[in-house]
């Protein structure tokens, strides 16, 4: 069997649609659609529903997906066993090639992981890591479908059965304002706060969601809540002296050092976990696992 329909199979069975499918694969629409049928007709069972909201797996697809991902890992193990014995890595403490594809939130990709990929690249040239900003849910879903191989996420627990989520660090959250604010550089407490403009992360963001529960949840609260995508856009309207936000220390270190940002002494804000997430029956490859214990010696280093 042609472990390439495999592939294309298990991707439609994540992804719900043939035209997320070949986004993802990479691929025309059209040949993800032969694909499936070439396969259906070689195991002579229909394998999806076609359905108005998108595919879903028959019985016959739901018993396959789990045996299809299974013979994937085993061609991954295979192909990685071939290369070791090629002499392209070195699964013993050398160097290691091949590629290993990153999911993180947007302050970690910008604040944290460069180091680590620059410290990757000077100890194992031959391996290549990807980086891609991502929301939790994003990174749940590129874990599954296997577009990712890691993913580091601010969560305070990953709860989800087919992942496995280990505690590598926490980062300290900071209430800030521009230095003209009312606010800057005192202390403030809830129904102060719950009177102001803030811009946040986006839906989805942990410490954010948190902070806007809190707020909206206030007797006569009456904040303005703007979000964003990028934590950068709301670092820029607070340092415009449109409001305040709360955001990862690390990514507003360098803001508060030029003058730009100052603190504001708001409630307490309990530091977020790191959490470093792969999928639970993905074979956890050799180069996947250099990086994954690189990002932990990293941000132990930066929380001693």
């Amino acid at each position: 069997m042609d472990t390439r329909l495999l592939r294309t199979f298990v991707t439609l069975a994540r992804a719900g649609s043939f035209t997320a499918a070949a986004r993802d694969l990479h691929l025309a629409q059209s040949t993800v659609t032969v694909q499936i049928r070439t396969l259906e007709k070689e195991l002579g069972t229909p394998l999806f529903d076609r359905m108005p909201s998108g595919t879903v797996p028959t019985r016959a697809g739901q018993r396959l997906l789990e045996e299809a991902e299974d013979v994937l890992d085993a061609v991954a193990r295979l192909r990685t066993t071939a290369a070791v014995a090629a002499g392209q890595c070195d699964t013993e403490g050398g160097t290691a090639g091949g590629q290993v594809v990153v999911g993180a939130g947007d302050s970690l990709c910008s604040a944290r992981l460069p180091g680590v990929i620059a410290a990757l690249r000077r100890a194992h040239p031959q391996l290549e890591v990807q980086l891609h900003a991502v929301s939790t849910a994003e990174a749940v879903d590129g874990l599954r479908t296997g577009r990712l191989d890691l993913a580091l996420l601010l969560e305070p627990e990953v709860a989800e059965n087919d992942l496995l989520a280990r505690r590598i660090a926490s980062e300290p959250l900071a209430y800030v304002a521009a230095p003209g604010h009312p606010l800057a550089g005192r202390a403030a407490g809830w129904d102060e706060l719950a009177q102001e403009c803030f811009f946040v992360h986006e839906e989805g963001c942990s410490y954010s969601d948190r902070l806007v529960r809190t707020l909206l949840g206030l007797p006569g609260a009456r904040p303005r809540i703007t979000r964003f995508g990028s934590i950068d856009a709301a670092r820029s309207c607070v340092a415009a002296g449109l409001g305040l936000t709360l955001l990862p220390r690390v990514t507003v270190e360098r803001h508060l050092l030029e003058g730009r940002l100052t603190m504001v002494e708001g409630p307490e804000a309990p530091p977020v976990p790191v959490q470093l997430v792969r999928h639970r029956r993905r074979w956890f490859a050799p180069g996947a696992r250099i990086v994954a214990e690189e990002m932990t010696r990293t941000f132990a280093a930066a929380e001693a």
